[in-house]
Order: C-alpha cells, then sequence, then structure tokens
C-alpha cells in the first residue's frame, strides 16, 4: 500500500483548498463548523444552497460516472476533496444520503428511467432524500421489516413506521424497505421502493434527543404510494440492493469524517493546554492514545479503500470500519467531558444551550448503535470476514 499521492493529486489538492477558502465567505461563512453529528438541524435550507454553489462548480457526486453528472475523479481525488473539506470545517452535507448512498445505488442497480428521473436532481443538490430502514422492531435486524408495500394497479400502497429517519422533514424522497411477500422468507420478501415524501398518507414526527435537537423523525406511512416502476432492482429483491447501499456508505467519505474527529481532538487539547488538565499524566495519555487511535483509523482507511475494486467494491477490511471509529469517537466524548472538568456541568445558556464538545458527548452515545449496533458489527466480523458459524 502507498500512502503518498502524486504530484498531480496534490496540484488537486491545492485547488480543491482554494475553492474552499475562496467559497467559503460571505454569507456561507457562518456555515463554518455546522451542521455535523448532533448539529444536523443548523441551516439546512442554507446548507442545501452550498451544496448547490458546489454542484455549479462540479464538486459535487465526485465518484459518479460523468455520463450521469459526476466527476468520475480517481479514489486518491475523492479522499484528499474530503479531507479538504473538513479541513476547512466546511457544513455537513444535507444531500450526503442522495450522493453517497442513493445516488451508487441506483448507479449500480437501477433502471435506465430511474437513473434519467432521479441523478440529475441529486447531483444538482435540487433534491434532498432520506433512507427508510430502521422500524421499532427492525434496526440492527433489518430484515425484520414490518413496513408493507402492496401493488394496486400502477401504484404500491405502504402501510407502516419506520424511526430515526435523518432529516425526513426537509427530504423530497425516500428509499424505504418494504414487505412486499409476507409469505416469503424474512430475506426474501422485501422490496427497495423510492417512496414520494410530499403526499397524503405520510405523517413526520420529530424525535427529540439528549441534545435537546430534532434531526431524526419518526415516519408513518398510512396509505402513501409509489410509483410501480419505483422498486430498483426488482421486487422482492430488496435485501441485496439494500446490503449494496450500505456498502457505499463506507467509502472516501470515511476519510472527511476523520478529518472532522481531527478537528474535535484538536479543540480538546488546546482546552487541555489551556485549563491545565494536560498536567495530569492520565489525562495526557487518554490525549495520546486518542492521537495514536486516530493515526490508525486513518491508515486503516487507507488500506481499505486501496484494496477496493474497480466497481468500488470493498474487502473484508471495511467490516471493522464502524466498529473501529464508533467505539474511538464514544470515548473521545467522553475525555472531553473530564478534560473540561467541572465546566462540562455548566450550560453556556438557557434553557439548554449546549457547548459543541457537550453536543459531541451526548450525540456519541448513539455511535455505537446507529448504522448497525457494536454487537451486531461484532457479528458480521465473525461470520462474513472470518468465516466463523452463527
Amino acid at each position: 500500500m502507498d500512502l503518498r499521492f502524486s504530484a498531480q493529486d496534490e496540484r488537486f489538492r491545492t485547488t480543491a483548498r482554494e475553492w474552499l477558502e475562496d467559497n467559503l465567505s460571505g454569507g456561507f461563512a457562518e456555515l463554518r463548523g455546522r451542521g455535523g453529528p448532533g448539529d444536523e438541524h443548523a441551516d439546512v435550507h442554507g446548507r442545501q444552497a452550498w451544496e448547490q454553489t458546489m454542484a455549479a462548480a462540479g464538486w459535487t457526486c465526485l465518484a459518479w460516472p460523468t455520463k450521469y453528472g459526476g466527476q468520475e475523479l480517481s479514489l486518491a481525488q475523492q479522499m484528499i476533496f474530503n479531507e479538504e473539506y473538513a479541513r476547512a470545517r466546511a457544513p455537513g452535507r444535507v444531500g450526503h444520503i442522495g450522493e453517497h448512498l442513493l445516488g451508487p445505488t441506483l448507479i449500480a442497480f437501477g433502471s435506465d428511467d430511474q437513473r434519467a428521473r432521479f441523478l440529475p436532481a441529486i447531483a444538482s443538490a435540487e433534491a434532498l432524500w432520506c433512507q427508510g430502514y430502521s422500524e421499532p422492531n427492525a434496526g440492527s435486524d433489518l430484515a425484520n421489516v414490518q413496513t408493507r408495500a402492496v401493488l394496486d394497479g400502477d401504484r404500491w400502497v405502504i402501510t407502516g413506521q419506520k424511526t430515526w429517519t435523518s432529516l425526513a422533514h426537509h427530504a423530497d424522497w425516500c428509499f424505504a424497505m418494504c414487505r412486499t411477500d409476507t409469505d416469503a422468507p424474512k430475506h426474501k420478501g422485501l422490496s427497495y421502493l423510492l417512496v414520494p415524501m410530499h403526499q397524503d398518507g405520510i405523517d413526520i414526527r420529530p424525535i427529540e434527543q439528549l441534545t435537546r435537537t430534532s434531526e431524526f423523525n419518526e415516519v408513518f406511512f398510512d396509505g402513501a404510494r409509489a410509483a410501480k416502476a419505483d422498486v430498483v432492482g426488482g421486487i422482492n429483491n430488496g435485501w441485496r440492493i439494500a446490503m449494496a447501499t450500505l456498502g457505499f456508505e463506507r467509502g472516501a467519505s470515511t476519510l472527511g469524517q476523520q478529518m472532522g474527529f481531527k478537528n474535535e481532538l484538536d479543540a480538546i487539547i488546546a482546552i487541555a493546554k489551556d485549563d491545565g488538565a494536560i498536567d495530569d499524566p492520565l489525562i495526557r495519555q487518554r490525549l495520546a492514545d486518542a492521537w495514536m487511535g486516530l493515526r490508525i483509523m486513518r491508515l486503516n482507511a487507507l488500506r481499505m479503500l486501496a484494496a477496493a475494486g474497480a466497481d468500488g467494491s470493498l474487502g473484508r477490511e471495511a467490516l471493522i470500519t464502524k466498529l473501529h471509529w464508533a467505539t474511538w469517537h464514544q470515548n473521545l466524548g467522553k475525555l472531553a467531558m473530564d478534560v473540561l472538568g467541572d465546566d462540562a456541568e455548566v450550560l453556556a445558556g438557557a434553557p439548554y444551550d449546549l457547548g459543541q464538545l457537550q453536543t459531541m458527548f451526548l450525540f456519541s452515545r448513539s455511535d455505537t448503535i446507529y448504522a448497525g449496533s457494536n454487537e451486531i458489527q461484532r457479528n458480521i466480523i465473525a461470520e462474513r470476514g472470518l468465516g466463523l458459524p452463527r
């Protein structure tokens, strides 16, 4: 594995860095550092306008083929842009689910009609998407999905409930896992439907979290409708498509996430130096452990991405990624509170004005649950990665 970037890639880094500095100014300057985990509710419309500016300049859909409106950049350049984006403290991406999850899924498995209808609006950041996977009784056990879709003429009629649906209240569309054959085995009777959100029969209810924010939602389907043709990959083939979508989630953007982690760690170290916590040898050791853990995370990500297939498919190395970063980041939240000391217990203002590190700590409690709990991730590593029996 060669961890060096070519001279051409470094010129690309300079171009990306300069564009971000030039454009994260004026009205967009106030978006810097906003919209990350625990702050995803922040100025969604402003962040969408920012992404439309990015799209107009050719900085969205970096991995997509050019014929679908993408930039078809190399993996190295995708990695570089994601790092520079986080280094510039650019805002959290409201179009992430459409661009990085649904878009690649449609490119790989969608029909020509689906690609023609949906990809342009994702590439231009005009349409926002949400993900309809989790349910009250189907979180990490996704095959237990109970939301039903019944074909009625040229429409699917959908009844059921989804939960933890990020930004559903802003989304135009949802890709939803629905049970279309109740007689088939759990994994076999599911379909991957594309559902318009702005219609009767859909009720969206925000979920208030420990941070007092509500970027997650419950979504209730009561006779909601989707076009018969808007099944991706064929009826009752949804499990395969859903797993492919989750695979795309482990791509090059993981390095941008790690740069965001570095920004948090740098802030914690600065506070430790300022308030004297760094003089505590245990705190100093934990800071060193956090720094080393982040470097290991980066090297593992580079190894994983370097081993990717020509089609972007990832090897067994990808199975450890979520378990590693979620556990590390949760521990970083605990370290942040210990560095703050007594100040960790004090709000910046009424009624519940949390500081950035307080928000990070509270939100990080969910890191080891969402996108596959640690327990499920360990099962996946054992069974799929190591070939152990169930």
